[in-house]
Order: structure tokens, then sequence, then C-alpha cells
């Protein structure tokens, strides 16, 4: 008999969470099973429903491959997948909110996650309050008799800011409120949700599940208390991702702390000599000792991935434009976690609403991949150079 696959180390876990002799037929990877319509073998097993299998869209042996996967990975009771990270946002959301609620969203939010907010709750009668995302169990004091969920996210999108999950979770589930976190920057592997007070959490499989920039995927897991609530309530949507998409992400799951592992080196270094750069200002990375929210990183995560900000001394756009367009491979892309490194500009201060953003010089959002870490600083390197031929 072999030891259950729970036991192993998580590496172990990684290569073989998911797969079954019997699912897979014998296959080592679960095979891209595509169907629509399932028969049954007669009327008495249609009516009582009494086969695993249905139709589509509830479920093939691919979905159910990589759900079980992650849902042991994340430690959760479940998990729903749906085809985008900004769908698993909105089912997560709409899992919890109903008409006449109200729901605290981290001011350092993804940023299609507030217009969501805006433009589909509000007008169904729920109500969103933004707060700062480094308030800690000072979140109480936004509670009120209808709060109903917390969306939270750390880092944050872009700015990076820690948040305190556990001291949230703590206030949150005091009133029986539903902590949900975006948890795509350090997956379950480097954040376990769920043993951190988190009922439902959110990944990008976009981004490090998939691994190489060519699939869209969302998942959502929950622990005990929430799961009979999501899958009812995603199930009622019926949209699934494609299946192929699910045997990528399958794949793409052997090799995923390989990748992140990989990834937090190469970002920590690049971060390190960009703090020596004289073009830069501030670099924000919550593995640096210096990030303000360096111990909350410290006490809950396991490591660090490749995504983190710097913040430029003063320039104008079109010195920036100068060093970002002659790149040669950063690549201008707003997606991130695949094997390629790319960089964006971006400024908070266009959205906040809870919080003032404040940084005094051109913000960059760096996604480092895996080519030669060295390459990648020649690349920067001639690019400040352009910066500063600019400026002159």
């Amino acid at each position: 008999m072999h030891q259950p696959k729970s036991k192993h180390r998580r590496r172990t876990r990684l290569v073989h969470a998911g797969h079954d002799l019997e699912t897979s037929q014998g296959f080592v990877n679960v095979p891209a099973v595509r169907g629509s319509t399932v028969l049954y073998p007669d009327t008495a097993t249609m009516k009582n429903a009494a086969q695993r299998y249905t139709y589509g869209t509830h479920g093939t042996p691919t979905t159910d491959a990589l759900a079980s996967a992650w849902s042991e990975l994340a430690g959760a009771a479940g998990t729903a997948l749906v085809p985008s990270g900004l769908a698993a946002i909105a089912m997560a959301l709409q899992t919890a909110v109903k008409a006449g609620d109200h729901l605290l969203m981290t001011d350092s939010a993804y940023g299609p996650a507030r217009r969501f907010a805006e433009k589909v709750l509000r007008p169904l009668g729920i109500e969103t309050t933004y707060y700062d995302p480094e308030i800690g169990s000072g979140i109480a004091a936004l509670m009120r008799d209808n709060t109903t969920a917390i969306l939270t996210e750390a880092p944050g999108s872009q700015s990076m800011e820690m948040q305190d999950i556990p001291a949230i979770a703590e206030a949150a589930h005091a009133r029986g409120i539903c902590v949900i976190m975006d948890n795509t920057w350090a997956t379950p592997l480097l954040f376990p949700p769920h043993e951190r007070g988190v009922d439902l959490a959110i990944e990008a499989g976009t981004k490090y599940l998939s691994g190489h920039s060519d699939l869209l995927l969302g998942l959502v897991s929950a622990n005990a208390a929430w799961w009979p609530r999501l899958h009812a309530y995603v199930d009622l949507y019926g949209i699934p991702p494609g299946p192929e998409d699910c045997f990528l992400a399958l794949r793409g799951l052997r090799t995923m702390e390989l990748r992140l592992k990989e990834a937090e080196r190469q970002a920590l270094e690049l971060a390190r000599w960009l703090e020596t750069r004289p073009e830069v200002a501030r670099v924000i990375h919550p593995a640096l000792p210096h990030h303000p929210g360096h111990a909350i990183w410290k006490r809950d995560f396991l490591g660090s991935s490749g995504l983190f900000s710097v913040i430029l001394k003063p320039a104008s756009e079109a010195a920036v434009a100068a060093m970002l367009d002659g790149l040669d491979l950063f690549g201008l892309g707003y997606s991130w976690g695949g094997y390629e490194s790319l960089i964006i500009p971006f400024d908070c201060t266009t959205y906040r609403t809870a919080t003032r953003w404040v940084q005094n010089g051109p913000a960059l959002r760096l996604q480092v991949g895996l080519e030669d870490v060295e390459d990648l600083r020649e690349d920067l390197a001639r690019g400040f150079e352009r910066l500063t031929a600019y400026n002159l």
C-alpha cells in the first residue's frame, strides 16, 4: 500500500497531487478530457444522478484532478475552477455577499477587483468601503452590522503593502464575516491561506501555476465552512475553464515550486542590486528588511516570489519611456508569473481612496523571470543609461 500523498513532503506532493491511476487510465499526466454530453447506462441511473459525471459544466476527470491537487496543496475542503483570475475574484465575492450587504476591500487591491465592486456589486445594492491595507486588527472599527466579507491581498497589487491576515481573520470571524484573500503573489506554497484564517482563497492560475504565459485560469479554494456555498454558487454559473487550460495547469503544477524558488532567488538578487543604483529612490519588496511589512512577511510567509516594485528618483515620462522602450529582455506586459521577465510603469494615486499613495518619482513593477540574472541586470543598466541621458 502506498503512503497517503498528504503525508509526503511538499515537493513530492506537487509531483503526485491529483493523480489517480483509474482517472488517468494509467497515463502519467491526466488526459485533457473534452466533452459536454455524458451518457447514462439506464434511466434509473439518470433519475438518481448515480454517476460522477453528468454534464461537462459539472466536471470532468481533468478538472477533478486539478481541483483535487489544488485543494491538497492549499489545505482546502474544495476548489472551484473558473476561466480567469478575475472570474475567481467575482465568484468569491458573489459567494460571500448579497444585496444589502457591506464589503470591506483593501485599498491596495487588484484594480479590476475595485471595478467589479463599483460596476457590478454597487448596482446590486452592495456597498464597498476601502481600507488601509496596514490596518490589521483595527479593521474591527470599520465593520458594520451588515458587513459580510473582507477582501484582502498580500502583498498589495503594485504597491506591495503587507497585511496582517491572521489579525484581520480573528476580528472578522468574531463577527461571522467571511475573509477572502487574493493569494496569487505567494501561492499556497509560500502562504497557506486556510491555515492563516482565510475562508476563500483566490489564485490567478494564469500566473505561477501556469508558469508559461499561455493560459487563463482562476481558482477559488474554500475551507469546510464555505465550500458547500462556493461549490453551489459556481455550479449555478456554468463557466468551467477549458480542458486544455486545466491540462496545462496540471503540468505547470509539477514544476511550480522549482520555478518559484528560482524566481525568489533571482528577484532578491536583482532587488538588492537595484537598491545600489543612483537612479532608484526605493525598492518595494517585502522580503527586504527595510520594507514596512517585513516582520509580517517573515512571520507568516514561507518565501517570496518574483514580483516587486521600485520607485525611481524624479524623471520625466519621456525619460522613463526611453528607458523602458529600449529594454531587450524585460517585456512590457501586464501579467506575471511566467518564465519571462516583464516590467510596467504604474501610478497608484489614480485609484487610491482610503490611503494616500506618495511615490515622488516614477514607479515600476518588475516580474523577474528565468533568464540569467546577470543578463537582466545588464539590460536594466542600459535602460538606466538611456534614462539618465534623456534627463541631461
